[in-house]
């Protein structure tokens, strides 16, 4: 008894943690626990730097201005930095729908609301802590399910916050940068649903190796790690490299 329990032991000390999240399938869950337990200390939004409290009431960085969205521009919101839509157009939930999806009105529905209600795999990736960052709401909301890439002839859309929209297109603010690819190069690893593509690959690592990780991004990793159960590949190499994993 006490040798199968010693490898049982062993087993689970020697386990790797899976490499993509399957601890938390809920959205809403997903983001009360970066509110409370990863951001708790840290209330600063990916794009803009705003700051914001424990009531995700925003306070912009001087300078920042906005038109559109005026209202959610108070308030953040938790970011896909990687849409949903990237990658839950490869479930048929989202794409034509499922028996399972229908309205209290007797309608079909599908796209998003189709797949978190009946896939379990899409509910993990949309949960995903990796892929959540807090945003100023109008900056999410005009950011959209826009791809990133540069556009040097745009202007900021945000004043003094450094985040150009343009042609359904988004460039972000440099400080963001490498995040955001090291973001999309964890999806593009963990799941073998989402694949980016050879352009957006290489504009990724070109950001990944111009930006390197910091403190910050490197204790929000281990945060997530232990909460999620789930490892972070490409984060835990990158800080391993510079010694603050």
């Amino acid at each position: 008894m006490k040798t199968i329990i010693s490898l049982l032991i062993a087993t689970l000390i020697t386990t790797p943690a899976l490499a993509a999240n399957q601890e938390v399938q809920s959205f809403s869950k997903a983001k009360k626990i970066l509110e409370k337990q990863v951001y708790n200390n840290h209330r600063t939004t990916l794009y803009c730097g705003a700051t914001f409290d424990a009531k995700k009431n925003v306070t912009p960085p001087s300078g920042f201005t906005t038109t559109k969205y005026v209202k959610r521009a108070k308030k953040i919101e938790w970011e896909h930095v990687v849409p949903a839509e990237n990658f839950g157009r490869t479930f048929s939930e989202w794409r034509d729908g499922d028996k399972q999806c229908i309205s209290s009105q007797g309608k079909a529905f599908k796209g998003r609301k189709c797949a978190e209600k009946v896939n379990t795999e899409y509910r993990y990736m949309q949960a995903d802590m990796f892929n959540l960052y807090p945003a100023i709401g109008a900056v999410n909301a005009l950011r959209s399910n826009y791809n990133f890439t540069m556009l040097p002839s745009a202007t900021s859309d945000f004043g003094s916050c450094a985040m150009k929209i343009d042609n359904r297109k988004a460039e972000p603010p440099v400080s963001a940068r490498g995040r955001i690819a090291r973001t999309y190069l964890y999806m593009d690893g963990a799941y073998k649903r989402y694949t980016m593509s050879k352009t957006q690959r290489q504009l990724m690592t070109a950001w990944d190796k111009m930006y390197p990780v910091d403190t910050w991004e490197c204790a929000r990793a281990k945060k997530i790690t232990s909460l999620q159960q789930s490892e972070n590949n490409v984060l835990k190499s990158r800080c391993k490299s510079v010694s603050i994993w």
